[in-house]
Formats: structure tokens, sequence, C-alpha cells
């Protein structure tokens, strides 16, 4: 079986979207990773703060990322994210994913975002299926 490190190697090597953010993959382990982007201005609302799709789909690559360490494929089926203070141009955003239960088919995970000043800017939480496929 692939370890921790391969497997999220392989998923970065294919999802576009992830290398598109600027994601980088900083730690990975069994059902936890740490990851990180740099806000760019095509990142930014109306508001002048980052779209908060940005910290979603951050929080979102971490889960993947997390729940997919073990070796079977697993997809989300549930999630949510709060949204606790602005994130602006120039923020460098660190994702830390955290197993938090997992069983045969499902799994639970939490993701705190943190930006360069270790202030929290986004609480997420995932829930997983866990298939039979294995990476």
């Amino acid at each position: 079986m692939p370890s921790p490190k391969e497997i999220v190697n392989t998923m970065m090597a294919a999802d576009l979207f992830s290398q598109w953010l600027g994601i980088t993959v900083l730690e990975t382990g069994l059902g936890n990773c740490k990851i990180k982007l740099t806000v760019r201005k095509e990142m930014i609302n109306g508001f002048g703060i980052a779209h908060g799709g940005i910290t979603y789909c951050l929080s979102d690559s971490a889960l993947a990322f997390a729940s997919n360490s073990h070796g079977p494929q697993a997809v989300s089926i549930e999630t949510s994210i709060s949204h606790t203070a602005k994130v602006l141009v120039g923020d460098v955003l660190i994702a830390e994913a955290k197993e938090l239960s997992r069983s045969k088919k499902i799994g639970f995970y939490e993701v705190t975002i943190k930006n360069q000043d270790d202030k929290i800017v986004s609480l997420f939480k995932g829930t997983v299926y866990i298939t039979e496929k294995n990476w």
C-alpha cells in the first residue's frame, strides 16, 4: 500500500484546481494533512476581501488529502465552514486537517485555517464516505 505522502502526491498531480489555487503540501500523515496557499488578487470579492470559496476550497483539499491518506479512496458527503476573520490579498493561509473519527465506511474531520499571524480565519467540518477502491 502506498504511503500517505505517495497518495497525496498522486492526488495533487491530478488535481488541477488545487494546483491553480497554488496549494503547497507541507505535511501528510495517516488521517492528517497541512497545506498552504497565498491569497492572490484574483481571489478577492467585491468587498475587497478573499472570496469565501477560497478558504472553503483550501479546506476541502485538506479534507481530501487527510481522508484519503489511509489508502481507500474517500469522498466528501457533507461539509460546513465558518468564516471567523477576513482574509486579504497577500495573506498566507495554512490549513490543518485532523481526523476526529473513522470507521470502515465513514470518517469525520476538522480543518482549521490560520493566517501568517497564527490567527484562525475559518473552521471547517467534513464527513467522508470511504469506498472499497484503493489508491
